[in-house]
C-alpha cells in the first residue's frame, strides 16, 4: 500500500505527539508505542496499492495552515475503533485535495474527492469502552500548519520527500 501524505511544522507535530503521549500514559492504545522513524502524524490524501505520484502535485499550496477539531471515530474490527483529530475543511485543503486526485489513478475509493474525511489518527484498535477516557485527554481544538508532502510506500517501508520540507 502506498499513501500520499501531508506532514506538519515542529509545533503541530509536537502537540499531536502529546496527545499520543497522554494516552499512552494513561495505559490506552497510541500511536506513541509506533516507533518507527517513519510514523509521524500526517493527513492521508491517497492511499492506494499502486499510487504513483510525482514531484508535480499541487504542492505550491503549502504551507497549508490547519485546525484540527473535535474528534472523529472509525470503525476498527469488533469492538475496537480508529480514534482520531477531524480536520476542517477548507477551501484551501479541498482544492489541494481535488487537483492532486486529476489524473491520479489507483487511489482508493475513500480517499476520492467527495468521498474523503480528512484526520489525523491518534490511536487505533482502541476498545470501545475507552472512547470516552481517551477523548477527555485530548486537547480537542488546535491550529496548525502543514509544510511538506511525503509518499509513504508500507512495502519498502520508505518516505519519498515529495514537497517542502518534513
Amino acid at each position: 500500500m502506498r499513501s500520499i501524505e501531508l506532514v506538519f511544522d515542529d509545533r503541530t507535530d509536537a502537540l499531536i505527539r502529546a496527545d499520543w503521549a497522554r494516552l499512552e500514559a494513561a495505559g490506552l492504545p497510541s500511536l506513541a508505542a509506533h516507533t518507527s522513524p517513519s510514523n509521524s502524524p500526517h493527513i492521508t490524501l491517497a492511499a492506494g496499492a499502486d499510487l504513483q505520484a510525482g514531484q508535480e502535485g499541487p504542492w505550491q499550496a503549502l504551507p497549508l495552515d490547519m485546525i484540527l477539531s473535535g474528534a472523529i471515530i472509525f470503525p476498527a474490527g469488533a469492538g475496537r475503533y480508529v480514534l482520531a483529530r477531524s480536520v476542517l475543511l477548507t477551501a484551501p485543503l479541498l482544492d489541494l485535495h481535488r487537483h492532486l486526485h486529476q489524473g491520479l489513478a489507483g487511489a482508493l475509493p475513500l480517499t476520492l474527492p467527495g468521498a474523503w474525511t480528512p484526520h489525523v489518527t491518534i490511536s487505533r484498535h482502541i476498545p470501545g469502552h475507552q472512547l470516552g477516557t481517551a477523548m477527555d485527554l485530548l486537547d480537542l481544538r488546535v491550529e496548525g500548519r502543514c509544510t511538506a508532502a511525503r509518499l509513504w510506500d508500507s512495502s519498502t517501508k520508505t518516505v519519498t520527500l515529495l514537497a517542502g520540507a518534513a
